[in-house]
């Protein structure tokens, strides 16, 4: 990103878009967790804020535009020693397109409590499958994916547990971030997916996640994670996910819920 009027403006390239990579980029959108990050970053950037991300909301108000500018501008709502709290909102041109809203802040020493979990190796699954063929969605080439029992697009959790458990990483193996995790955390297919043969149309609505412990080298080595996602409810005219993050020592770093709006289907 860079300084623009009032704020701060990025390029939308069309290769993030949630589409098929067998189809031209304007068949999707730039999908969801690449303009979570965005509102991120234009959020720590514009305004400074060295603490970390703790809490990050995404409310998508239009669809952005490819090959455009999209420009952010974040204000601070309440900055302290320890908590600062911020909000930002995007447009391209006269479209109000994204609005934000993000907590930051410092740890403190005390009594902690952290259940940990048990990721499958990821060794054992290095030669698991991706996401591949026609099908897969533009921005997924930017991401290494190694399933755990997966992938189950297209009613392969039909009639069972709506799950899908992937490690995953940014291709450029960099180390892993706050704003490479809020990309992440949404870099899939939506869960119903999986439940159905006919994947259902939706859009995503808002979009949350909660940043529960810093990725470090030790935790994300050459910057891979363990997640789950997972369908809480669908019907009347909604979706809502979820999605954890993991380090490889079984310590959450984050969760995400996401809404998702069913669109008519076509005849």
């Amino acid at each position: 990103m860079t300084p623009a009027d009032e704020g701060l403006k990025a390029h939308l390239s069309g290769e993030f878009s949630n589409g098929p990579i067998s189809a031209p980029p304007e068949a999707g959108f730039p999908f969801g967790g690449l303009l979570a990050a965005l509102c991120a970053g234009a959020m720590k950037q514009g305004l400074e804020i060295k603490a970390p991300l703790r809490s990050l909301s995404v409310q998508y108000l239009a669809a952005a535009r490819f090959e455009e500018t999209i420009r952010f501008r974040p204000r601070l709502l309440r900055g302290g020693r320890n908590v600062a709290y911020a909000a930002v909102e995007a447009d391209q041109g006269d479209r109000l397109t994204h609005h934000g809203t993000a907590t930051f802040g410092l740890d403190s020493d005390g009594a902690a409590l952290t259940p940990l979990t048990a990721p499958p190796p990821l060794d054992r699954l290095k030669d698991g499958p991706g996401i591949e063929g026609p099908m897969a969605p533009r921005f997924s080439q930017h991401v290494d994916y190694r399933f755990d029992g997966g992938p189950n697009i297209l009613g392969g959790n039909q009639g069972r547990a709506v799950v899908e458990r992937v490690w995953m990483r940014t291709r450029d193996g960099a180390p892993l971030d706050d704003l490479r995790l809020a990309y992440l955390l949404d870099a899939l297919y939506p869960p119903a997916w999986t439940a159905f043969q006919a994947p259902p149309a939706m859009t995503s609505v808002d979009l949350r996640y909660d940043f529960l412990a810093d990725p470090t080298p030790d935790s994300a080595p050459d910057g891979w994670a363990f997640f789950e996602y997972r369908l809480l409810d669908h019907g009347l005219g909604w979706s809502v996910d979820e999605a954890t993050a993991w380090g490889v020592d079984g310590r959450p770093l984050a969760l995400a819920r996401q809404r998702r709006k069913l669109l008519p289907q076509r005849p």
